[in-house]
């Protein structure tokens, strides 16, 4: 039922927004591992990739640890995240080869600015995902996600507060977003669906 209500809802409109997609425990294993995740394991959030990485604060400030299989907890979700990718091809023949994904934590004051996940033409990522980590989030807590339209930047269409259990989807050629500055510490999952990564001539490796 889950992956039918993303499917239809990416089909329908290209994004997809599903509160508590996955069982309490699980969202309460995520956001236990991800509270106790020591500073020393994470890094400063970057913009770019390989060569053209850099640190820009004006741009976002969080911080992160990407997953792997080897830590049991993350070998959950990118298993979960697995089955989703082998759904989504099956039904919508979208070549999904691989994913990726980083906690993210963003403390008080934190943002990152408007930006795309994926620039037309290029053979990366092509389904971004966002899962959050926060119990009893209030609104006025700040920290959402907006989304903006394909073709209207300057156009929300969406807000999203980020309340724990919340996973969003969306195409990441086209649809520009941003998170708004948290006023509350702030704990996501960060992933994206990507092509393989030898294709369209062009080398684009994970990360």
């Amino acid at each position: 039922m889950l992956f039918d209500n993303i499917i239809t809802a990416l089909v329908e409109q290209g994004y997809a927004v599903i509160e508590h997609a996955f069982a309490p425990e699980f969202e309460n294993h995520l956001y236990t591992h991800a509270k106790q995740l020591q500073q020393s394991q994470l890094k400063q959030a970057a913009i770019g990739r390989e060569s053209d990485e850099k640190i820009n604060n004006t741009v976002r400030r969080d911080k992160i640890k990407w997953m792997d299989q080897q830590q049991a907890t993350e070998a959950l979700w990118l298993d979960k995240m697995e089955q989703l990718r082998i759904e989504l091809n099956r039904s919508l023949y979208l070549g999904l080869f691989s994913y990726e994904a980083h906690f993210a934590q963003y403390q008080v004051g934190d943002f990152y600015k408007k930006h795309l996940d994926s620039f037309k033409g290029q053979a990366n990522r092509i389904l971004s995902t966002v899962y959050y980590l926060n119990p009893n989030w209030q609104v006025d807590n700040g920290g959402e996600l907006v989304i903006y339209h394909p073709e209207n930047h300057q156009q929300e269409i969406i807000r999203v507060q980020p309340n724990c259990g919340t996973l969003v989807i969306f195409l990441s050629e086209e649809f520009p977003h941003e998170v708004l500055p948290a006023k509350q510490a702030r704990y996501s999952i960060a992933g994206w669906f990507r092509l393989n990564t030898s294709m369209g001539k062009q080398i684009d490796p994970p990360r």
